[in-house]
């Protein structure tokens, strides 16, 4: 569930959004949010560009194309780098952290109890049956 899209959804919504990270960073936190469609954030949520722009760390997966555009002019990604994010597996993508891009690509075995633990997938973790 993208549960930022609540936070974004009205004007007093996004005013508060972008209060609680200025002053979260004062009392020491770190909000975080995740979101499937970034570039909505550009395209139709002006108030919150601020939010991105004081962004370091973004952990990003497969993307859409519009969303890999957006990214890519925004983010500087190179072509190469792009790669990651388009058209990828599970468990590839791309990190940024401060003006570092650093592509992963991780083949987490399957077949492990901690693997069984952290997985999202219902139909491996047999909670999707009832």
């Amino acid at each position: 569930m993208n549960f930022t899209f609540f936070l974004k959804r009205t004007a007093n919504s996004q005013l508060f959004y972008r209060d609680l990270e200025k002053d979260s960073e004062k009392w020491g936190g770190m909000p975080t949010g995740f979101n499937t469609k970034i570039s909505k954030i550009f395209l139709q949520v002006r108030r919150l560009k601020n939010i991105f722009d004081n962004t370091d760390f973004i952990l990003m997966l497969n993307q859409a194309g519009t969303d890999r555009d957006t990214l890519a002019k925004k983010l500087n990604i190179s072509k190469h780098q792009l790669s990651y994010v388009t058209n990828s597996n599970e468990g590839e993508g791309l990190i940024f952290y401060g003006n570092t891009i650093v592509p992963f690509i991780d083949q987490f075995p399957k077949n492990t109890k901690l693997y069984s633990l952290i997985t999202t997938k219902l139909s491996e973790t047999g909670k999707d049956k009832k």
